[in-house]
């Protein structure tokens, strides 16, 4: 078969650009070519190295082709390659090592951040120069291999983040120049190796997040040059090593969620230049060492979560830096001290779900910053402290479950940056101060069972970001529901026992209410049919009010209603038959009003309790007492649409009324035949 001369040309063609590729990189450098081969153990997805090619011209042979690609570093002369980096790039695949290895004089090498998987080629290692491996935020796995040891000159390895499995490497601790050793966020297991505590120089010690065991290696205490360690996150046996109270030069220390237990020990104090000091979500006992007060630049402290018994110490005042001071979910007791309030840089103090008592330092918020503040369910007295929102920062103010007295702070009524409110469960009387024009950014506010009085604020409605309100269980509140209430965008309005009287305001705009609750207060007037925009609507409770008037049909339309609660109103006329069809309703509640009617037919109907239905003498139908029989089931009967007994009756009905007529004109055929025989 003849060829095309066209065909032929154009392979001709391919074959000479190939060729001359070819001669180009082999006529360039190595380096370059083995790039170009790394290339191609990619997936760029994103076409990140789109200026990775060779020119057919080649170029100077005292030069590297590739010192011109990005990623890649080379010496002022462009004589070597010194550094690759390809963080970032959206690029997968696996490293093989048959190409890696050829850049033999790699300083830094970063290949962060995108998605390589399978094994770390242990070729990797034959680049003896590397002072910097980053290989974190992938998806290698396997064993981390052996032989980094032959990378005596690293400072940094980086492999946070990817799927590793089996032991730590233990040789790497043969780097003798290593200062960054970061096997975080993998499946290393095992015991951590007490060779890790023989660094000469290592500065920073991450292994948090794996599946560690065993005991911490006291040995990590001889680790005299590390400022910062994070090993949490595992599940160790034991305590927390005193050993690590020589470790002078710590500056962080995070040993959370790791199923430690016994006391924090004493010796911790000796860590003077601690600036965080996080032991959260353990097992640890005992009382909050006194010496802490020692630890001066101390600036974050959380130990909460844990089992600890006994009082804040009064040293705690001393950390004039604290920031952080979190102790919530322990088995703590007594007063806070009022030297915390002297602190004047506290930004957040979290003690709840503990058993303390007495006020709360009258002063606090005044000498500093506060910006969350947390001491729910505990048993505090007397009232709120009026300056926690003096410094003008406070955005989360949580306080429910205590016994707090008086009135809330006037002073809250001007903290613009407040955005969740929680002083729910306590004792706290007078009218509601918040004016919600001054706080726009408030998103939840919670007040429930209290003694408030004086209604809802009726400016609620430039709360233009609220999302929560419950001011239920209030009995003396009173006042009505505010007439543009419902355009804000809450997803939850509760005021249920709350005193208040007046109707339902028009439900012109409610998108995002979920959850109504209303019942247990004194509301008149009807259901209005508008509730039918309350499209995401799940739970509405309008009980034990005086509503009147009809069930709105409408509320059969809405497609996530859960739960309805009307019981106990003066509601009339039937149960809308839409309601049988909803495939959303588990519970409907009508029981005592003046329903009447049949229970329309369904499934979720019969599974329902008939105490939902009682107090309705003129209702009947499943699950309660069948409807009686009546003229019109009569006629549906006599058209073949009734039960079988009732048909049965039906007959029985014809075949006396056929034998009447025939004894009828059996007389009257009696009768004509004696008449005709007497005219005779």
């Amino acid at each position: 078969m003849r060829v095309p001369t066209v065909m032929v040309w154009s392979l001709a063609q391919v074959f000479l650009v190939a060729l001359a590729l070819t001669t180009a990189v082999s006529a360039v450098d190595v380096f370059s070519a083995a790039l170009l081969g790394l290339k191609s153990e990619f997936v760029d997805g994103s076409n990140s190295l789109s200026d990775w090619s060779i020119s057919p011209y080649g170029s100077s042979a005292k030069a590297i082709y590739a010192c011109s690609w990005s990623g890649v570093t080379c010496t002022k002369n462009s004589s070597m390659v010194v550094g690759l980096d390809l963080s970032k790039r959206n690029i997968s695949g696996a490293v093989s090592g048959k190409h890696i290895k050829l850049l033999v004089d790699l300083v830094d090498l970063n290949l962060s951040y995108n998605s390589f998987s399978g094994h770390l080629p242990v070729e990797m290692f034959n680049l003896t120069n590397l002072r910097s491996l980053d290989i974190s935020r992938n998806n290698l796995s396997g064993r981390f291999p052996a032989g980094i040891c032959a990378v005596q000159h690293l400072e940094v390895l980086d492999a946070f983040s990817n799927s590793f499995s089996g032991p730590l490497p233990q040789d790497v601790s043969q780097l003798e120049s290593l200062k960054v050793l970061n096997l975080a966020g993998s499946y290393f297991e095992g015991l951590i190796p007490a060779e890790y505590g023989s660094f000469k120089k290592l500065e920073l010690l991450h292994l948090a997040g794996n599946l560690l065991d065993g005991e911490i290696p006291s040995e990590l205490g001889k680790l005299k040059t590390l400022t910062h360690m994070e090993i949490g996150y595992n599940t160790y046996q034991g305590n927390i090593p005193w050993q690590l109270g020589n470790m002078s030069r710590l500056q962080y220390l995070d040993i959370a969620g790791a199923n430690l237990s016994g006391p924090i020990p004493n010796r911790l104090c000796n860590l003077t230049n601690l600036q965080s000091l996080f032991l959260f979500r353990n097992q640890l006992t005992g009382s909050i060492p006194w010496c802490f007060g020692n630890i001066v630049p101390l600036t974050n402290l959380d130990l909460s979560d844990n089992q600890i018994s006994g009082p804040i110490p009064e040293s705690i005042a001393e950390l004039r830096n604290l920031r952080l001071l979190s102790l919530m979910y322990n088995d703590m007791s007594g007063s806070v001290p009022e030297g915390i309030a002297e602190l004047p840089l506290l930004e957040t103090l979290l003690i709840w779900n503990n058993f303390f008592s007495g006020p709360l330092p009258l002063t606090l918020g005044r000498n500093s910053k506060l910006k969350w503040v947390d001491v729910s369910t505990n048993s505090f007295t007397g009232g709120i402290p009026p300056d926690l929102c003096a410094g003008g920062m406070l955005f989360k103010l949580i306080l429910f479950s205590n016994n707090f007295t008086g009135r809330l702070p006037h002073t809250l009524t001007n903290c613009s940056s407040l955005v969740r409110l929680r002083v729910e469960d306590n004792s706290l009387s007078g009218e509601i101060p918040l004016k919600f024009s001054l706080i726009p950014d408030i998103t939840y506010v919670d007040i429930s069972s209290n003694m408030f009085t004086g209604g809802i604020p009726q400016d609620i409605f430039q709360a233009s970001k609220l999302q929560y309100f419950n001011v239920s269980q209030n009995p003396g509140l009173g006042g009505v529901i505010p007439a543009s209430i419902w355009s804000l965008p809450l997803r939850n309005f509760s005021a249920s026992s709350c005193n208040i009287s007046g109707s339902l305001p028009p439900f012109e705009s409610c998108n995002s209410l979920s959850v109504l609750e209303l019942n247990g207060n004194r509301l008149s007037g009807i259901v209005p049919d508008s509730v039918a925009n309350c499209h995401v609507l799940v739970r509405m409770s309008l009980a034990n009010n005086n509503l009147i008037g009809y069930i709105p049909a409408e509320l059969g339309n809405i497609p996530t209603l859960s739960v309805l609660d009307l019981s106990q109103n003066k509601l009339k006329g039937s149960i809308p038959a839409k309601f049988g069809n909803s495939s959303s309703l588990m519970l409907l509640n009508v029981s005592f009003n003046d329903m009447s009617g049949p229970v329309p037919p369904g499934k979720n109907f019969r599974l329902m309790d008939s105490s939902a239905f009682v107090g309705n003498p003129h209702l009947c139908g499943e699950p309660l007492q069948p409807c009686p029989y009546s003229k019109e089931i009569s006629d549906i009967t006599l058209f073949g649409l009734g039960s079988k007994s009732k048909e049965k009756s039906v007959w029985v009905l014809l075949f006396c009324v056929g034998v009447a007529l025939i004894f009828l004109v059996s007389a009257l055929a009696i009768f004509h035949f004696q008449r005709g025989s007497t005219n005779k």
